[in-house]
């Protein structure tokens, strides 16, 4: 196994993606060390790495702290660099710290590894946000960049630090831009991760699903595991080296139907179509499915778990473990 006796670093590794991509790097052998702020509205939980935290080192400390992450950061092999600001909301009402984590902080982790560790690889969990409204569907890497939102713009940046440093200075990095990621660990509490999460512990909890305005609204979602497999694959691609690639999924759903989708799988549950907010409507792109070509041709990647499966997976996932991720034990 490629990761086997390698040291790897995940910054965000109590996250969703983070420990779900930790499992997958503790099962092919590897040394891995989790970062995480455990800051309680951005998603780390110590419950998601239950099963097998004896085999990981777990820092609690926040990316922003330059000092730490320069120790953190020597003699890794690779560092997978998920820990980010991601509710487009919440980059709304506090911009500055939205820029703090997502790109100051990404500026300076790209800085202790060209002074400490130049040889590192990096993959960069980057967002399908900072394209905005579509032009065109469906929407490649050559699409016009036009955020909505000050997520968007400082997502953006830290991308774009990570690929000048591979340009300029030699480090290997490359970025991804994720879709709507979904499946076990993710946030249900509320929306600031991704409406699904919502979507899921409102249907568990017996009460209507909300979905904003017609919901005609086309999307394309890929299940963790998909995710991480391809963070796994760009890891140890040269040919990943300085590109940036977009997720996404063949299967592309409108909202409504997500939810009838949902509703169909045998846990109960209803919708009903609500108007949307006026602070969500000024930032909300319309249809959006990615193409996801590149990645396909040049790292061999596609997803594999179809939607009904992993939303499936999902609900019964969350139905068990509920208490562990809104507190409830009924």
């Amino acid at each position: 196994m490629k990761y086997t006796n390698a040291k790897v670093l995940i910054t965000g590794g109590l996250g969703f993606i983070g420990s779900n991509l930790a499992r997958a790097l503790v099962a092919q052998g590897a040394d891995v060390t989790l970062v995480d702020s455990l800051i309680p509205h951005y998603g780390g939980n110590p419950f998601n790495i239950s099963d097998f935290g004896d085999k990981v080192t777990v820092n609690v400390c926040d990316v922003r702290d330059p000092f730490a992450m320069a120790y953190l950061l020597q003699g890794k092999d690779y560092l997978f660099n998920l820990a980010g600001q991601t509710s487009h909301m919440d980059s709304m009402t506090d911009p500055q710290t939205d820029l703090d984590i997502n790109a100051t902080a990404q500026l300076s982790i790209l800085e202790a590894c060209r002074k400490a560790n130049p040889d590192i690889k990096i993959v960069f969990a980057s967002t399908r946000q900072l394209y905005g409204k579509p032009d065109y569907l469906p929407v490649d890497e050559k699409h016009p960049i036009r955020p909505v939102d000050v997520n968007g713009i400082n997502k953006l940046a830290g991308e774009w630090y990570h690929i000048l440093y591979n340009n300029v200075y030699g480090i290997r990095a490359c970025a991804l831009r994720l879709t709507n990621t979904y499946g076990p660990g993710m946030r249900v509490k509320d929306a600031r991760q991704t409406f699904l999460g919502i979507w899921v512990r409102l249907l568990i909890e017996g009460k209507p699903i909300k979905v904003f305005g017609d919901g005609m609204q086309l999307r394309d979602f890929n299940y963790v595991d998909d995710c991480v497999d391809a963070l796994l694959l760009a890891g140890t691609s040269d040919a990943a080296n300085g590109k940036v690639y977009n997720l996404g999924s063949a299967e592309v759903v409108g909202l409504k139907v997500l939810a009838e989708t949902l509703i169909s799988l045998g846990h109960g549950g209803s919708f009903e179509l609500v108007p949307f907010p006026a602070e969500r409507k000024v930032i909300d792109i319309g249809d959006y499915y990615s193409d996801f070509s590149l990645i396909a041709k040049e790292l061999n990647w596609e997803p594999k778990v179809n939607l009904k499966s992993g939303l499936h997976r999902t609900i019964t996932y969350y139905q068990t473990h509920r208490r562990h991720y809104w507190g409830e034990t009924t």
